[in-house]
């Protein structure tokens, strides 16, 4: 599902020539936004609902360089949910959709009055259901990865 469209900005570029790292976190932490949005936790959801999400761990993998100007989207899979947690998985494209780099996250419901870990309302749970969903024949290839030095004995 596509969540998110967007284009480098002249501001993201780095001295090398390309996005800088902490730019491609940026563009998720935009995905999660309008992930939000998209399950009805704007702005008027996250008052009415008293609720918001938070992230609570992401796993960032750059796979190739993005430049000035150039267009980019992001598609989103869930991976796995909970009554409050939501194991998520974006792909960041370019406009000839080779994967940019992707970002799996865990993320938390929580209740904004009382700043602690909730169910999603019963709302946002049926616009949770209707989100793309990984499944074992469709599970993304780059989810699920450890990070480490790997040895060969």
């Amino acid at each position: 599902m596509l969540i998110l469209e967007t284009q480098v900005a002249s501001a993201w570029v780095d001295y090398n020539g390309h996005m800088n790292d902490a730019e491609y976190a940026k563009v998720f932490s935009l995905a999660v936004e309008a992930l939000m949005d998209d399950i009805g936790l704007d702005a008027n959801g996250r008052e009415e609902h008293a609720f918001t999400v938070y992230t609570l761990e992401t796993h960032l993998c750059y796979r190739r360089e993005a430049h000035e100007g150039q267009p980019l989207n992001v598609a989103l899979t869930l991976l796995d949910r909970d009554a409050k947690r939501l194991h998520v998985f974006f792909e960041l494209r370019d406009e000839t959709r080779n994967i940019l780099a992707t970002s799996e996250q865990m993320l938390m419901g929580i209740d904004s009055q009382a700043e602690r870990p909730a169910p999603f309302p019963a709302s946002i749970e049926a616009a949770i259901d209707a989100l793309p969903k990984a499944n074992t024949h469709a599970w993304p290839n780059l989810a699920g990865r450890k990070i480490g030095i790997r040895r060969h004995e």
